[in-house]
């Protein structure tokens, strides 16, 4: 297998731990792969649907909206994939607590973004990957949005301090909340056996798409050797959204809802806020695709260091096998993406003895 040659022939891929597995995405195609019981590696692979193909969703702020929504629809899906392939004796032990991971969050967090939407997520879900986003929505609603904002009100009680809900101080206060009730979140799931593997698969995306944009050939050894801690990560994501919403509830807050008080007050400004969150997560994403391609290296790289940070509790280092995995999922991606036309229009699932066997597989198949 030859590594690409140039930047301009390898089109951005995205990815995602799962459970036992990995996602990734390019333009062309999304590919599952996942480490069964028995030690065989298994891939789905499959076109991505058509639904955002319009030019539309290459708008800037509009881009991001769809680019997360993609990452949500498929994760889902490919979380459940994931989830099947451990079979009856082992599903328990290994996705009874993953499983319920994706009520909070939890692809949004292991994603690692494409710079720009390539097909859609809409279509990829089933109807049970559309009712986990539905529900994990509602919690995270209340996780992430309620619970900080009435944790800085009854703090700004505790103090004596009159904190009005326009007032930038109130806003900042809720800010520092959400990064609390997200620190605590992720450090108590890392900790769980099982989380802990999800983050080492992570670790393993992270380091094969370093490998693949730095043109390496797939192997474990230059795999092994990249990064755990990428740009585009979607645990970075979200500490850019917990600026952005501080930066924007308190400019939009005042304006929208001057003088608002009391439990009314306090309802009409978390409708306030939710009703913010496209405009926070396309300001974010551009905000992200931004460093992503510009504060990577020289001194605007400290603007990265918040997201690493945080990458540190969502990633580990992974093991070989576990690398093997990624490599595989990726190899699938960009088989997908290389065929373009000529690959099958529909879902191919492949077993594989070891990532050798994936690897002559998709180097000879045309």
């Amino acid at each position: 297998m030859h590594a690409v040659s140039t930047q301009e022939a390898r089109p951005y891929i995205g990815g995602q731990a799962v459970i036992e597995g990995v996602m990734m995405r390019a333009p062309g195609g999304v590919a599952v792969a996942v480490r069964r019981p028995d030690g065989q590696i298994v891939v789905k692979d499959g076109p991505l649907p058509a639904a955002l193909r319009s030019p539309i969703w290459k708008i800037p702020g509009l881009r991001g909206i769809g680019t997360l929504y993609e990452s949500l629809s498929l994760g889902y899906s490919a979380l459940q994939f994931s989830a099947d392939q451990q079979g009856e004796e082992e599903a328990p032990k290994r996705t009874g607590i993953a499983s319920m991971l994706p009520v909070l969050l939890f692809p949004a967090m292991l994603a690692t973004q494409d710079p720009e939407p390539t097909s859609s997520g809409g279509g990829a879900s089933s109807g049970g990957s559309r009712a986990a986003m539905f529900v994990s929505t509602l919690l995270a609603l209340g996780l992430f949005i309620a619970l900080p904002q009435l944790l800085a009100t009854g703090a700004g009680w505790l103090i004596g301090a009159d904190l009005d809900l326009g007032d930038w101080r109130f806003h900042a206060l809720t800010g520092v909340f959400k990064l609390v009730v997200l620190t605590t979140y992720l450090v108590a799931i890392s900790r769980i056996p099982e989380i802990r593997r999800v983050f080492q698969y992570h670790g393993a995306e992270h380091k094969t798409i370093f490998a693949y944009e730095a043109g390496l050939a797939p192997t474990v050894d230059n795999v092994r050797a990249q990064s755990t801690l990428h740009p585009r990560c979607g645990t970075t994501f979200l500490i850019t959204v917990v600026i952005v919403s501080v930066i924007l509830g308190s400019i939009v807050t005042p304006l929208v809802l001057p003088g608002a008080s009391g439990i009314g007050g306090q309802i009409a400004t978390l409708a306030l806020r939710i009703s913010l969150l496209p405009a926070i997560a396309a300001i974010s994403y551009e905000l992200q695709r931004f460093s992503a391609r510009y504060c990577t290296t020289g001194p605007l790289r400290v603007l990265l260091w918040p997201g690493f940070l945080f990458q540190k509790i969502t990633t580990r280092e992974p093991d070989d096998a576990q690398i093997e995995v990624a490599i595989a999922s990726m190899q699938s991606a960009f088989w997908r993406q290389r065929e373009g036309d000529r690959a099958p229009a529909s879902d191919q699932v492949r077993v594989f003895p070891s990532l050798d066997g994936a690897l002559a597989h998709y180097a000879g198949s045309r």
